[in-house]
């Protein structure tokens, strides 16, 4: 898969490290000629030009890119370089970085941005499923919003405990993806049985993810 990055530093050299380590081939650009330090991510290509400008993006072949992930510093930067990726391009996959948290409501579909990852956001989620026992806690957005990746640790006094996981009837556009207990990952089937202290991963919709919690904690 060839993956363009806007934003050539930190964040996003590491960004690339790891997509190259996993066979993927990526373009870092960035119009600061101190931040091309290609000896720090030699298997990438690199672009010394403005991510903004339709001539730099032009030179990038975005279009035959699948991925671009705007990664700079400025929150302006990353919203404008993801609008022109998803629509002068068409890239089919556009992944923002949110730097400041007033900005999170922005970085939506109609700036082209099909993920945003704020890492305030992602610490704070962190923070709470950390500590949140019997609550339903965001972790990360998919698709701008549209679906949310969640969590939910079953309570001692859980109204599931001892149910299957076909006995427990979910809401519309929600689905169990996962259950953690003791360190393992299962793969839930209809005969599984909820234990107190399992960890629940769901996908849900906003809508879905307010009523999740009514169906495994009593009011």
């Amino acid at each position: 898969m060839r993956i363009a990055i806007a934003g050539a530093g930190n964040a996003g050299r590491a960004i690339a490290r790891e997509l190259i380590a996993n066979g993927h081939q990526v373009l870092l650009i960035d119009k600061n000629p101190k931040a091309l330090k290609m000896e720090s991510v030699p298997s990438a290509e690199w672009l010394l030009a403005d991510a903004c400008e339709i001539s730099a993006l032009d030179k990038a072949k975005l279009d035959i890119c699948q991925v671009m992930v705007a990664a700079t510093g400025d929150d302006k930067v990353n919203l404008v370089s993801s609008l022109l990726a998803k629509t002068e391009y068409g890239v089919p996959r556009v992944v923002a970085r949110v730097n400041h948290p007033k900005n999170e409501w922005l970085f939506d579909s109609s700036w082209g941005v099909d993920v945003a990852v704020s890492t305030p956001r992602i610490i704070a989620a962190l923070v709470e499923e950390a500590v949140s026992v019997g609550d339903v806690v965001r972790l990360f957005s998919l698709k701008a919003g549209q679906a949310n990746l969640v969590e939910l640790t079953l309570p001692d006094n859980s109204i599931c405990i001892g149910k299957s996981v076909a006995e427990v009837q979910l809401p519309e556009d929600a689905s169990l993806a996962a259950i953690i207990r003791d360190s393992h990952v299962i793969t839930p089937s209809a005969h599984d049985v909820f234990s107190a202290g399992d960890e629940l991963i769901f996908v849900a919709s906003a809508k879905a993810e307010e009523l999740l919690k009514s169906c495994f904690v009593a009011n």
